[in-house]
């Protein structure tokens, strides 16, 4: 009889186990997400074909989260020379990390307007841990034709008119941020709004140099995998052991 119940202990220890898994799993299997790209090009210009690049050297966390292209050229609109992007995940703290980096990067399209338009490096990054989200951009060596020379690290959502005469043809934003309603964090280091509609306007569409996308954070180390695994069992292990015990001791008793 005392077999038995030890028996039925060791039964309902593997019931406990198997709850206490299944509370512990993580509410979303997947952890966090991240993206980035380099460029990516999609306007129409007055009296023009449409014109579309990109997004190029595109990364994911869920592969491939490196990508580089040599160069890019939308022929008017923009000149570019290395692209490189990544996104990481570590799955044990949950942490995403999306980063990147275009070289060489020229406007050619506003030259009209602004003059020479030439950036040495144009970098978008944004971190997701479980304190927060956050962005930042850097654009080495700007030079933006009659605006001068800008921060290598503009304040967030910097925005400088273009415009051809009276006319506001187009906006230039700097260390764009965009909160996303899912909780992600949209960082685009440079971006070119064609605003279209009015007499003398360039044209219409977007522009985009260095664009970094994350967050939020996934819970940190999930117990049903990975080193989580071993914790958890580690602290079933206490629970389950005592159960037997317990059932034992009240049978010598009895």
């Amino acid at each position: 009889m005392k077999r038995h119940l030890a028996r039925r202990g060791g039964m309902l220890a593997a019931v406990v186990a198997c709850v206490a898994l299944a509370g512990a799993a993580p509410a979303s299997a997947a952890p966090g997400d991240g993206s980035a790209y380099g460029v990516s090009v999609d306007v129409q210009l007055l009296g023009q074909s449409a014109v579309k690049v990109g997004p190029l050297a595109a990364s994911n966390t869920n592969g491939p989260t490196k990508a580089s292209v040599a160069n890019a050229n939308a022929a008017g609109i923009l000149t570019a020379g290395v692209i490189t992007s990544s996104a990481i995940r570590d799955d044990n703290s949950g942490a995403v990390t999306a980063k990147a980096s275009t070289a060489d990067v020229g406007l050619p399209l506003l030259k009209a307007a602004l003059g020479t338009v030439s950036v040495k490096a144009v970098e978008a990054v944004c971190t997701a841990t479980q304190e927060g989200v956050k962005g930042s951009s850097t654009l080495a060596d700007a030079k933006l034709g009659s605006v001068g020379t800008v921060d290598a690290n503009p304040a967030p959502n910097t925005q400088i008119k273009v415009a051809l005469g009276p006319v506001n043809v187009a906006t230039l934003i700097l260390n764009e941020q965009i909160k996303n309603p899912d909780g992600s964090l949209t960082v685009n280091a440079l971006h070119l709004k064609l605003l279209g509609g009015a007499v003398g306007a360039l044209g219409s569409g977007d522009v985009i140099v260095s664009s970094a996308t994350c967050g939020p954070a996934a819970p940190p180390m999930p117990l049903a995998s990975g080193p989580g695994l071993w914790v958890g069992l580690g602290l079933l292990g206490a629970v389950a052991i005592p159960v037997g015990l317990r059932f034992s001791r009240r049978r010598a008793g009895a």
